[in-house]
């Protein structure tokens, strides 16, 4: 079996311009804008780097730092932060809750908003502390979803009437 092939374990690489290992490969560049040297950060299975970034001269005052197991490892754990905090940041803007009082209970309103560069939508929805689903409604993704508008929507017994 080919180890480069898709959804298997790529083989290790541990060269000094070029690491690849536990998921990600480190590449040292050129950098573009000055006369320095940057490391570019992939995840296995993605073409574009997830985090570019500056890289130490040698000794030479010239040439890049070779890569060690050290700076990989290191490299490693930045990249993989980077993303996860991406994902964090997505994740906000698609998905946001406000818990509400009612009937002597909390009340979580979310919105779910649906990315689609055509036709982007929301589903506005109301679930009591059982995970019973109150109301239900599709909204646009420019909702405004904020206490007031939540207790609004309770108020109005989750009518998709009362968005409108």
């Amino acid at each position: 079996m080919d180890p480069f092939e898709a959804g298997t374990e790529q083989q290790a690489i541990r060269e000094p311009r070029l690491w690849r290992d536990n998921g990600w490969t480190a590449r040292v560049i050129k950098n573009e804008d000055d006369d320095g040297w940057a490391v570019a950060m992939t995840p296995d299975g993605q073409v574009e780097p997830a985090l570019v970034g500056p890289w130490t001269m040698g000794r030479d005052k010239k040439s890049p730092k070779p890569l060690d197991t050290s700076a990989f490892n290191t490299l490693v754990k930045t990249a993989a932060e980077f993303v996860r905090r991406h994902e964090q940041q997505v994740h906000a803007a698609l998905h946001r809750q406000v818990d509400i009082p009612r009937d002597g209970g909390r009340v979580s309103v979310t919105l779910d908003v649906e990315p689609d560069e055509e036709n982007p939508s929301a589903v506005l929805r109301a679930t009591d502390a059982a995970g019973e689903v109150l109301g239900e409604v599709r909204v646009s993704p420019g909702f405004r979803l904020t206490r007031t508008s939540a207790n609004a929507w309770a108020e109005a017994e989750f009518s998709a009437q009362a968005l409108r």
